[in-house]
């Protein structure tokens, strides 16, 4: 297989995986009529998120390499707040933090099918590029202030400001995707964005049903 099938392959993988969990958080959500977060949101947005730095590494992408490493410690650091991360195989958590700085150290070392050096000789359009970083930079802020959110509540949480921040990062990232002709990317956006939005209307019905006595606490 040439190296583009290969980083096709791996990048389609963890869209499917990335969309899997969206379909799980948005289907337990439906039924309980409230927005849900269980646990295997966030294990299989760590593995997902795994493929997509290797899927970025072979595309020279920065954009998606930069925005997928931030992304990764934040999943650890979720499945930490919830008490579930001790709970997963030693071998498991190791893996977790060797394989990234693995791929990363032979990313930078290069050889003939992905190097640090090829990719910053790759010359993307500057305002492709500022669209890109802008996108990811408002979708990775999502996990930034879920973090922050979830920090203050000494628990995993996702807020309203959450699926916002989603919806218009989503759509940013779906136009730099269309530009760059980036199949992998303009799949996964395209179902993520439809899915912000729900979250969006299921939250704001939410917060209309609650008693006038306990107001909504958003920071």
């Amino acid at each position: 297989m040439s190296p583009h099938s290969v980083a096709l392959a791996i990048g389609l993988v963890s869209q499917l995986l990335f969309s899997s969990r969206i379909v799980l958080q948005w289907v337990q959500s439906e039924r309980a009529k409230r927005v849900l977060v269980p646990t295997l949101f966030w294990q299989i947005s760590l593995v997902s998120s795994f493929l997509m730095i290797v899927y970025g590494i072979l595309r020279h992408d920065p954009v998606i390499l930069g925005a997928q490493l931030i992304s990764y410690g934040i999943y650890i650091r979720n499945l930490q707040l919830l008490g579930e991360w001790k709970k997963l195989s030693p071998w498991f958590r190791a893996g977790a933090y060797a394989f990234p700085v693995a791929m990363l150290g032979w990313f930078v070392a290069g050889n003939r099918h992905f190097s640090l050096q090829t990719m910053l000789g790759r010359r993307i359009p500057g305002g492709v590029l500022v669209l890109g970083f802008l996108g990811q930079a408002i979708f990775l802020l999502r996990f930034v202030y879920q973090w922050l959110y979830s920090e203050r509540k000494g628990e995993s949480s996702l807020p309203l400001s959450f699926w916002v921040i989603s919806f218009v990062g989503s759509v940013l990232i779906l136009v730099y995707a269309l530009l760059r002709r980036d199949e992998v990317l303009i799949l996964g956006n395209m179902f993520g964005t439809v899915v912000y939005a729900r979250n969006i209307v299921l939250l704001r019905r939410q917060q209309a049903r609650r008693p006038a006595a306990q107001p909504v606490q958003e920071p």
